[in-house]
């Protein structure tokens, strides 16, 4: 068994406007000035979620410093996930178009789950991670993962109730009768592993799709997209059902993609945190990629 190395980290707010030495200096008397220099050189010590080095950084009233007497603090870094936002319970990411939210029968290692596992352990092989809910490996955007399992049977059990909103970013392929709608219907899939409409609600589940025009040109439309229910390819069913499938959905009716890529990226994220019931709100911004073809 390999040694577990816990952290000690010391939270130091700042209530007044300083920089970082000098508030270090003040807020750590039992430590000599060169252990402290140690810590900055050695990335033990972070400011406001980032490691940095710089002793003259520039601190204001209410940011977070901390400080870890124990080891470096334990950075991620991956060109195609970024952390938007940890505590003990959740973690709320960007994952880029191109990766898979959680291992395949052909694909174990290098998804977005395994990667943020790998980061976890790294901080302590303890840490476990959870899929709370996944997005197709050429969609972009905002996830969710939950890192205890309280967290994530709160997430997965009141799942309607708990999101208050998800908003996608789509750009469709010609232009539609209607800027704006609902797409009703239910989903169901075939022995092929493909999702298509159907009116029988025997054959399939409840669907519902919000969408709304941002602008049309060049022969595309770009929709923002709300989802009642959360179902599997179902923005992009129901986008074919309107007759305008999703830029580079091939699977669904598309031609091939100028970009290179399914033009669709889940843009906000809104929930109830599973633990604190605190209003959970994350957006990103539109892919440029998109702004290209519209």
């Amino acid at each position: 068994m390999p040694r577990v190395v816990t952290d000690t980290i010391v939270d130091l707010p700042v209530k007044e406007a300083t920089t970082l030495m000098p508030h270090l200096i003040a807020q750590l008397p039992m430590c000599k000035r060169n252990t402290i220099k140690d810590y900055l050189r050695h990335d033990q010590v972070m400011v406001n979620g980032q490691v940095t080095r710089q002793f003259d950084t520039p601190l204001k009233q209410g940011d977070d410093v901390k400080v870890n007497q124990s080891r470096a603090f334990v950075v991620f870094h991956h060109p195609r996930l970024k952390i938007y936002y940890e505590d003990d319970d959740i973690l709320v990411v960007y994952k880029g178009y191109g990766l898979l939210s959680m291992a395949t029968d052909k694909k174990k290692q290098g998804t977005a789950y395994s990667i943020l596992r790998d980061y976890l352990k790294e901080k302590d092989p303890r840490n476990k991670l959870f899929i709370v809910h996944r997005l197709d490996q050429q969609t972009s955007g905002l996830m969710m993962f939950a890192k205890n399992e309280k967290a994530k049977d709160a997430m997965q059990h009141n799942w309607n109730n708990m999101v208050l909103e998800r908003k996608y970013i789509a750009v469709l392929e010609g232009y539609l009768d209607q800027p704006e709608g609902e797409v009703r219907s239910y989903l169901a899939e075939n022995a092929r592993h493909e999702v298509y409409s159907t009116q029988n609600p025997e054959e399939g589940k409840l669907a519902v799709t919000r969408y709304k025009t941002l602008k049309a040109r060049n022969g595309y439309t770009m929709v923002e997209v709300s989802l009642d229910t959360g179902r599997k390819n179902q923005i992009r069913v129901h986008m074919k059902d309107l007759g305008h499938p999703i830029s580079g959905d091939r699977r669904y009716g598309a031609k091939p993609s100028p970009i290179q890529r399914l033009a669709l990226h889940a843009q906000t994220l809104r929930f109830v945190h599973p633990i604190t019931r605190k209003d959970m709100n994350f957006s990103s911004a539109i892919p440029q990629a998109f702004s290209k073809l519209v």
